[in-house]
């Protein structure tokens, strides 16, 4: 498949759409004193900053939810797929996943700035039951467990009142899950409706195939045998093997190593554990394997990543 062109952002940006973002864009920089991904005192809500471009980055684990971006660009790959999202585009993640992605466009005066809202399959069911089936031309597509489509006034509109409870404590408790659920309806609704649609259906191939990945991050430093996978997704050994490559782009033991890997480095920046430790609690047997397939991941062996990525602060 070849990759699509970037999106080009519209000169003219809708004017209601830029003062919500502006707003957006207010909150976030006074919420945010670091660079990277932080959590808020709202459970489903993070921060994103990035004040430089980082193109090529190695695979990391992305939540089911959305990624609305406020300033600048970013790129997600998964396997040949290459998308796009920008203050136009929103990416959604309709399950658990490992992609490749990379900031392509910010500075230090206008850093990349993202809002993620994390996503309840609860409240997606409750709300599928409200709002209904899905028109038979709607079904949903198998491709890929991400998707990117425009962003609304609508969808902005519930997104800045969430963010705006970060400046009032006292109102988070009943408020933010009520605008949690308007956020997704508006997703529900749009476009990408019926991706959301499957992921909430408890019988649909995509929410069995959920099943499946939730087993792998929960067991990840186990061994488990593809027969294990399948019979938590209620498919056979080849149906899972063949969708979970199709939504995810990699193989179930595939899928696994990577997330060891990710655990691992999380484990050596977080903790100070030094390479065999941590490639021991995570399911390795030799050191010497966890070395070669650390650097096949992330570029370089484990010490001089660690070093490497507590220089940048």
């Amino acid at each position: 498949m070849v990759a699509p062109t970037p999106i080009p952002l519209a000169d003219g940006f809708p004017d209601a759409l830029q003062a919500l973002r502006a707003q957006m864009v207010d909150l976030t920089l006074r919420h945010i004193d670091a660079e990277g991904s932080r959590p808020t005192a709202i459970p489903c809500l993070h921060l994103i900053k990035a004040s430089c471009s980082m193109p090529k980055t190695a695979p990391a684990f992305y939540e089911p939810g959305l990624a609305i971006v406020l300033q600048g660009r970013k790129k997600v790959e998964l396997g040949t797929e290459t998308l796009y999202y920008d203050p136009l585009h929103f990416l959604l993640v309709s399950m658990p996943m490992l992609p490749k992605g990379g900031v392509i466009e910010a500075t230090p005066d206008k850093p990349y700035l993202c809002v993620r809202i994390d996503c309840s399959t609860a409240t997606l069911a409750e709300l599928m039951l409200e709002v209904g089936p899905a028109s038979t031309d709607a079904s949903p597509s198998a491709q890929s467990g991400l998707n990117v489509a425009p962003v609304s006034e609508s969808l902005l509109s519930a997104a800045l009142r969430l963010m705006q409870l970060l400046d009032n404590p006292s109102d988070q408790r009943v408020m933010a899950p009520l605008l949690q659920r308007e956020i997704f309806y508006r997703v529900l609704t749009g476009p990408l409706g019926p991706r959301l649609r499957a992921l909430a259906q408890q019988d649909s191939a995509t929410r069995r195939l959920s099943r499946a990945i939730d087993e792998l991050n929960r067991r990840f430093s186990e061994a488990i045998s593809i027969d294990e996978l399948a019979a938590v997704a209620h498919m056979s050994a080849s149906t899972l093997h063949q969708r979970f490559k199709q939504l995810t782009s990699m193989s179930p033991m595939q899928y696994q190593k990577q997330l060891r890997l990710q655990h691992a480095r999380r484990l050596m920046l977080g903790e100070g554990l030094d390479a065999a430790a941590a490639a021991h609690q995570v399911g390795y047997e030799s050191a010497s394997q966890f070395s070669r397939e650390y650097r096949r991941l992330f570029g370089t062996p484990p010490r001089a990543d660690i070093e490497q990525l507590l220089r940048a602060g």
